[in-house]
């Protein structure tokens, strides 16, 4: 009898499970479609499962999982699996983030080679008995320049290939150093400088608040004339109904998009124009990926059953028991002051300083500043970022980061201090945990609050003086949206002053607009943790 059974779900490739075929001690049963019940009755005899997409893996399923050491997703997104519960439980959560990297690379370039020749529309006219060689006259890519927004693994993979085409490459990514990219050969730009001179534009960002219709109105207008645009990102980071005009306008002489806001789609106006093409989110469609993505987490649950490193654990770092039992209320904290400063600071970054006082100073917090980072880089890179890659990830965009352990924390018993350094300002926040696992916010910029740092927030920086709390809450109330609740913090009678509300729902940005407008208010952050 095999010492460990793996469970395999979701019509897994055999092949893709080769790994685990070739260990003697793990026996693999590939299962069905199981409810969440089917599921949880099974689940206590394995040691390890393989998922894709459909299979939930829920609180319940992991309640009656003792055995179960490790979830591997044969993919990148993990939505499907409950992490805090995998963490409670002990259970690593593995993911493959590379597998579709080439994947989703060639699909771009081959998009951009489409765009420029117009080979869909000359291929479609030409079946349908039409030999037109005048009405396809297309454009050369060497010599062009491509505007890269976002250099993470895909994004520089596409810059790879198109300087063997004899581009000149462009990026903007604020997260990146000029030095690193300058190393690929690649010259670092803003926004404002990528717009008038690209002849293509190719989106590689995540989704956020950020970069949610990044591309509209005011950025196509600022657009060098003719431009082309490419997106295999994700959906509604390009404002298409803006889009649409410009090309409708000829100012954008043709687009390509892999991924829409809403998906599925079958209608939109952009399928009515000639000079669009379009294909349903196949960037991570090929044989290869979706083999890779299978074999790469089998390897992943092959080293984790055997006691060997893994590479790409999601939810978890890799330390003894006796230490995570410790310092693990605090992971949670420390990712959300990551991912809050991610949303507060502005510019580009440079410096993240991590400094722990009072009783966690005296633990192992190298798991905890990496939880930090995974916060931080996790809403602004277009890859996963996970416990194994962030110190990475951050490493190769030039980000310093610093750690330092000090004494006891005055008023706390345990106290994390993130400061994030740019190019432009210096931004502090500081947090605790209230009777062992009530994480808070309890301070910013020096100004001392006390906020749980969870679901929608608005960070307000303003003047201590009448009339500003008022008609902050006011203006919110008239937009429809419930504070949940408010803390202020000040340092001096009539100095400046910062405010952090709770609300129950995203912020629209068109009411972010008219708080920085009343008088007083200095400047005004959604924050989504």
């Amino acid at each position: 009898m095999a010492q460990f059974k793996v469970l395999a779900m979701d019509d897994v490739s055999p092949e893709g499970l080769e790994p685990l075929y070739k260990e003697s001690d793990i026996e693999v049963v590939v299962g069905t479609k199981m409810t969440e019940d089917e599921l949880a009755a099974v689940i206590g005899d394995y040691d390890g499962m393989i998922v894709r997409s459909a299979t939930k893996v829920t609180p319940k399923v992991l309640d009656n999982a003792p055995k179960l050491k490790i979830v591997g997703r044969a993919g990148v997104g993990v939505d499907n699996i409950d992490l805090d519960a995998s963490t409670q439980h002990g259970v690593l959560v593995v993911n493959a983030p590379d597998g579709n990297t080439i994947a989703a690379t060639e699909h771009t370039v081959a998009l951009m080679l489409a765009l420029a020749r117009s080979v869909p529309q000359a291929a479609t006219k030409l079946k349908n008995g039409v030999w037109d060689k005048n009405s396809f006259v297309g454009v050369e890519l060497r010599g062009k320049t491509l505007g890269i927004i976002g250099l993470g693994r895909i994004g520089t993979a596409v810059a790879q290939r198109a300087q063997a085409l004899e581009m000149d490459i462009i990026a903007y990514d604020p997260y990146i150093s000029a030095e690193k990219a300058a190393d690929m050969g690649i010259k670092l730009v803003t926004l404002d400088e990528l717009f008038p001179v690209a002849d293509f534009i190719t989106v590689h960002m995540p989704k956020t608040k950020e970069t949610t219709n990044m591309l509209d109105d005011k950025a196509f207008a600022a657009m060098k004339d003719g431009v082309r645009i490419i997106n295999c990102a994700r959906g509604g980071i390009i404002d298409e109904a803006a889009l649409c005009k410009y090309m409708q306008s000829s100012k954008v002489a043709g687009a390509a998009l892999d991924v829409f806001d809403k998906e599925p789609t079958t209608e939109s106006p952009l399928f009515e124009l000639n000079n669009f093409i379009a294909t349903p989110h196949l960037g991570a469609s090929t044989e290869e990926a979706q083999l890779n993505v299978a074999i790469d987490v089998s390897v992943e649950i092959v080293n984790a059953l055997h006691g060997n490193p893994v590479r790409n654990t999601v939810n978890v770092p890799s330390v003894k028991p006796e230490v995570m039992s410790k310092i693990h209320p605090f992971l949670k904290l420390a990712e959300k002051l990551g991912k809050f400063q991610a949303q507060l600071v502005e510019g580009r970054v440079k410096k993240l300083e991590i400094i722990y006082n009072g009783d966690l100073a005296q633990e192992d917090v190298k798991p905890v500043t990496t939880a930090v980072l995974k916060g931080f880089l996790d809403p602004i890179l277009q890859e996963s970022v996970n416990f194994i890659n962030a110190p990475l990830l951050a490493k190769n965009r030039g980000i310093i980061v610093e750690q330092t352990v000090s004494g006891q924390a005055e008023d706390y018993a345990s106290l994390i201090t993130l400061k994030v350094i740019s190019d432009q300002a210096e931004k502090t926040v500081c947090g605790t945990l209230f009777r062992e696992n009530d994480p808070r916010i309890v301070m910013v910029d020096g100004y001392r609050i006390d906020a749980v740092p969870e679901g929608n927030m608005l960070y307000i920086p303003h003047m201590d003086k009448p009339r500003i709390i008022g008609p902050v809450g006011t203006l919110i109330g008239e937009h429809n949206i419930n504070i949940a609740g408010m803390q202020v913090g000040r340092k001096e009678i009539g100095g400046k002053a910062v405010m952090m509300l709770s609300v129950d729902c995203p912020v629209p940005e068109e009411t972010l607009k008219a708080i920085a407008q009343i008088d007083g208010v200095l400047d005004v952050k959604f924050i989504s943790l």
